[in-house]
């Protein structure tokens, strides 16, 4: 039985097609495999009962038409379950049940597949380590006291660890990217618009999209086409013909033009990512694609600009959470002490942070010189990637400027954890689609990641240069089972 936890997505979907395995068959296996894995702290609720049930039930009337049938799946603590707990990562949330299911896990039902868990994040996706969970940090499988990344490191962690054949994502400043980058994995945030945010816990409007995360490129692309669609629901969706990513994949990138912008050549950067980038620009020109030299002049005001957006946004966001409508309520003297004890209780330490500092930037005063000045400069770092995708079909950066820390390094250093979205903040602010796929190792044997940003809605363009770095790079990740009970 455990050797089923060692195939990938597209291998499980076509072994059900065959008959070669049932839903139950599979879904048990990893059921098993997630039990023995409490040290990795990648759950907070499980649905396994009620997974095994629907094996059982689709086993019974099989519909093999569906594109992921009866695969079992964990999910990020960020997507609404329908009468299965959400938390968020976040005390606040602790005992919230929807009552209605997210857009995108909605997709993954109505495509044959099944919901076996909701795996742990940083509180209200706001980290980049996954130590800012209400829960507990999560452990990287890839080694012991390692940070799996954030915000989705439960997902990426239970990935790598083979406690779910895929899962999925939200990434507002690189909470997919990153933490696949970090466990060895492959993950893709979408083009802001493509994948429907209605039912997801809400960090900052402008920035969040929900993303697969998978142990190739192949299995992403077949995953992307599960959760992308149109939702009236969500105003923020555009109206587009999605591809069929899987089966439009392709290796060959002959003459595609591949950017290396500059100004991603940071100081201090360490020689194995200038390595690690410099093979993935070979592979490209042994594949037949042309190398271009870019600039992206406005990047090094990325990060500042998000870090004055995001909060902003944050801060807006979480103001519905006060203890009147649902959720964790504490019990105060007269209504506005209950409002201060509610969220000072409720809420964690850089949650309660970035809310603080969303409401100094949009408070009287302060709108113009901060998050007015924030949103120009967002449209300056947009108007530098339509400018350099005017000359180039992608640009290929490292995924994150270093391999998983360990747990517990750079918790007290808010702006050092910060950093850590350096590569991948820019692309959330001028709302691009890029993945990270694994490319090589540190000194350590830590996974490393690089980064293909595409052209607004060309996830295929950006699949297809994945899916032929992957090929010719032959990545193999690190993982003993150290962690298993």
């Amino acid at each position: 039985m455990s050797e089923i936890t060692n195939f990938k997505l597209c291998d499980l979907v076509d072994k059900v097609k065959k008959k070669e395995l049932s839903s139950k068959e599979i879904t048990e296996a990893f059921i098993n495999r997630s039990k023995k894995s409490t040290k990795l702290n990648s759950y907070i609720s499980d649905n396994f009962d009620d997974a095994i049930n629907r094996a059982k039930e689709f086993d019974s009337k099989p519909n093999l038409n569906k594109k992921i049938p009866g695969i079992p799946m964990a999910v990020k603590d960020l997507f609404c379950t329908k009468n299965l707990r959400t938390t968020a990562g976040s005390k606040i949330l602790e005992n919230f049940i929807p009552t209605y299911e997210s857009t995108v896990t909605q997709n993954i039902l109505e495509h044959g597949g099944i919901i076996i868990g909701k795996l742990n994040c940083d509180e209200f996706a706001m980290g980049s380590s996954n130590e800012t969970s209400y829960y507990g940090n999560v452990q990287n499988p890839i080694s012991e006291n390692l940070v799996p990344g954030g915000s989705s490191g439960g997902s990426s962690s239970a990935l790598a660890a083979k406690l779910t054949p895929a899962t999925i994502g939200t990434d507002t400043g690189g909470s997919i990217r990153q933490p696949a980058s970090f466990t060895g994995t492959v993950g893709l945030k979408p083009t802001y618009g493509s994948c429907s945010r209605y039912g997801i816990v809400a960090f900052a409007s402008s920035l969040d999209q929900a993303g697969p995360m998978t142990h190739d490129v192949k299995d992403c692309a077949l995953l992307l086409e599960v959760m992308s669609s149109y939702d009236v629901k969500d105003s923020t969706s555009v109206d587009f013909v999605r591809g069929n990513y899987l089966n439009d994949l392709s290796d060959n990138i002959k003459g595609k033009k591949i950017g290396i912008p500059k100004e991603y050549r940071v100081d201090g950067m360490p020689k194995e990512i200038e390595k690690l980038w410099e093979n993935g620009i070979k592979i490209i020109k042994d594949n037949g694609g042309d190398v271009i030299d870019i600039s992206l002049p406005n990047t090094n005001y990325a990060l500042p600009a998000y870090y004055i957006v995001a909060p902003a946004e944050a801060s807006s966001n979480l103001a519905r959470y006060d203890g009147v409508k649902y959720g964790f309520r504490s019990k105060g003297e007269n209504l506005i002490d209950m409002y201060e004890k509610t969220r000072s209780e409720g809420f964690g330490d850089e949650v309660k942070r970035r809310i603080m500092i969303g409401t100094y930037v949009l408070s009287s005063g302060y709108y113009d010189a901060y998050y007015l000045k924030a949103q120009k400069v967002r449209r300056l770092i947009k108007n530098d990637f339509d400018e350099a995708y005017k000359k180039v079909d992608a640009i290929l950066t490292p995924s994150t400027p270093s391999s998983a820390f360990k747990i517990g390094e750079k918790l007290n250093d808010p702006v050092s954890m910060y950093l850590n979205d350096i590569f991948t903040v820019p692309i959330n602010l001028a709302g691009l689609p890029a993945i990270s796929l694994p490319a090589g190792h540190d000194k350590n044997g830590f996974p490393l990641g690089l980064q293909v940003i595409g052209k607004a809605f060309d996830e295929q363009t950006i699949l297809n240069i994945a899916y032929s770095i992957e090929k010719n790079i032959g990545y193999k990740n690190n993982i003993n089972d150290w962690w298993i009970k």
